[in-house]
């Protein structure tokens, strides 16, 4: 084969090489998406996953199958996703606890920035709600901070495990209040908190939304506040705290892949996942689940998750100084 053949077969393979990698860029995605989700069924994030799922595999025609990879605290279901292949085939759901409160306490961890991963779309949060036994002596959170001021360390407020979103939003107003609410983690989660507070065990409990509502609607607790800006539609009685004091901190939810996924590949995955989170049918979901929409593309859920990261670096020095 002369010098000219072999030039000319050398430009045919490649470009039969480049036709096929446009060619196989162009059909993502062309087999079943793996959504991973870091927790157990049942809680919080399952519903919230499984809607998200549900409507992004209408826009990219394709199924996106929910599986669930619980342990560490939400870190090794997300480890997984950090290390898989960058090809948009796993993606998966992560709440801002692993995303951004794990890494300053474990260093073993597979992801310590958003660098280190793929932000793709933020979902949604759920605010923390403080409620007490239905016949309480507080009618509401003014009484209630009045006698946790007047007795320091007194006042005990169950949450379900330690440095969960519950925990540090009652740290978080420690350090802005001054008082000493002392929290009480159950290792059992809110069901065991929930029990200990309708037993009278600890004066009041903060949990999510969601874990609260079925047990104030039945008029069994009451909530007194809620740890975010303005009213809470499901709980139009509660004081909203961020109103007075800056302790908002609750739960936020994302959508993450793992870092180095091709350009074509993350604007298809990402655009698809903004359209569903920016949906009539998902933002009725939220209301009607009691999360609150709060869609953000990936350059916004980065910059969000960098933020709740900074306000943990503040509270943990703010912790180990008591």
């Amino acid at each position: 084969m002369n010098s000219f053949a072999k030039s000319t077969l050398a430009i045919i393979i490649a470009g039969a090489a480049l036709s096929a990698g446009v060619a196989t860029a162009q059909e993502y995605p062309s087999r079943d998406i793996t959504f991973l989700v870091p927790y157990n069924p049942g809680g919080a994030t399952d519903p919230v996953s499984r809607q998200f799922a549900s409507q992004l595999e209408k826009i990219l025609r394709v199924n996106v199958n929910v599986e669930n990879r619980p342990g560490g605290s939400g870190t090794i279901g997300l480890g997984v996703i950090v290390r898989s292949k960058p090809d948009g085939y796993t993606i998966g759901l992560s709440d801002i606890g692993a995303l951004a409160y794990q890494p300053l306490i474990n260093s073993g961890l597979a992801y310590k920035t958003p660098d280190d991963y793929q932000p793709i779309v933020k979902l949604s949060e759920q605010p923390i709600v403080l409620v007490v036994r239905a016949d309480a002596r507080w009618k509401n959170f003014d009484e209630f901070l009045a006698e946790a001021k007047k007795n320091p360390g007194k006042m005990r407020v169950g949450v379900n495990g330690l440095r969960t979103a519950p925990d540090l939003v009652i740290q978080q107003f420690n350090k802005v209040s001054g008082t000493r609410i002392v929290t009480v983690p159950f290792s059992g989660g809110g069901g065991e908190a929930t029990i200990a507070v309708l037993g009278g065990r600890i004066e009041a409990m903060a949990n999510s939304g969601a874990g609260n509502l079925g047990h104030v609607r039945a008029g069994t607790l009451r909530a007194l506040a809620v740890f975010t800006k303005g009213k809470y539609e499901p709980f139009p009685d509660a004081t909203p705290v961020g109103d007075s004091y800056d302790a908002t901190l609750g739960s936020a939810f994302y959508v993450v892949g793992p870092k180095g996924m091709p350009p074509n590949v993350l604007n298809k995955v990402s655009s698809a996942a903004l359209q569903v989170v920016k949906s009539e049918e998902f933002l009725k979901f939220t209301k009607t689940h009691v999360y609150v929409a709060d869609p953000k593309d990936s350059q916004e859920a980065k910059a969000d998750i960098l933020q709740f990261s900074k306000t943990y670096v503040d509270l943990l020095k703010f912790i180990e100084q008591r």
